[in-house]
């Protein structure tokens, strides 16, 4: 699942954690990320000593066999953690899917947490470029979730994404224990607060809050990365 920042994605990761079927991770190219960006992110000298740092090992990994009795990987990527010195060969060998949000809304929330941020630091080129990469190999739309659409009906959509990957949907999906997880990143303690009091998806509720003007350039690219993939979406 290829996200942006200030999305539902670890509300999703837990909705996948929760089915028996399945092993999950979380965002597995962060240490590299950060090491070769130099970025400084809370906890950042401890999530490059603690998770693997080398791109090439991480893959190894995500494409590597499953532990006996699992069927389903779920893989919780940020899309601008696909640098662009990391091969994209491997891609093909995953079901790749995408969750966005309506662009206003997430640069409103990322400003706060990264003042100045480019578009790369969206995802949204990312996801586009793994999205097109993905229609032309295999000639299919792959799934691409809008997160206001999992929030306002979740089951449905849920169900629809299982059903667009060859998955049978699991009721389990749409709620979850309170807490952290062993597969969580350490990061977690700087960022899940709200997750891990969250029991499911929280009912969507509008933000409306203006972007500044000096992010609007940055909006009108991001809006049209956004409505590009939103012309895809599962609904």
């Amino acid at each position: 699942m290829w996200s942006g920042p200030r999305n539902i994605s670890t509300a999703l990761l837990r909705a996948w954690g929760s089915r028996a079927d399945t092993i999950v991770c979380d965002e597995p190219l962060y240490a590299h990320y950060l090491d070769v960006t130099g970025i400084d992110h809370p906890g950042r000298e401890e999530i490059i000593a603690h998770h693997d740092a080398d791109w090439r090992s991480v893959v190894e990994w995500l494409i590597g066999p499953l532990p006996e009795g699992k069927a389903v990987f779920y893989q919780k990527h940020m899309a601008h953690h696909l640098l662009p010195e990391i091969k994209r060969d491997w891609l093909g060998e995953l079901v790749n899917c995408f969750l966005i949000r309506d662009p206003a809304e997430m640069i409103t929330s990322l400003i706060k947490v990264t003042p100045e941020p480019t578009l790369a630091d969206t995802g949204l080129p990312q996801q586009v470029e793994i999205f097109k990469q993905v229609l032309d190999a295999t000639g299919s739309v792959p799934p691409v979730l809008d997160s206001k659409d999992v929030l306002d009906d979740p089951r449905k959509l849920l169900g629809l994404l299982c059903e667009s990957i060859g998955i049978a949907f699991d009721e389990a999906m749409l709620t979850w224990q309170p807490g952290p997880r062993d597969t969580d990143g350490i990061w977690a303690k700087h960022w899940y607060g709200a997750v891990e009091q969250s029991t499911g998806f929280k009912p969507f509720t509008l933000k409306n809050e203006p972007v500044p003007d000096r992010h609007l350039s940055l909006l009108i690219e991001c809006q049209s990365l956004y409505d590009y993939l939103w012309q895809f979406r599962c609904y």
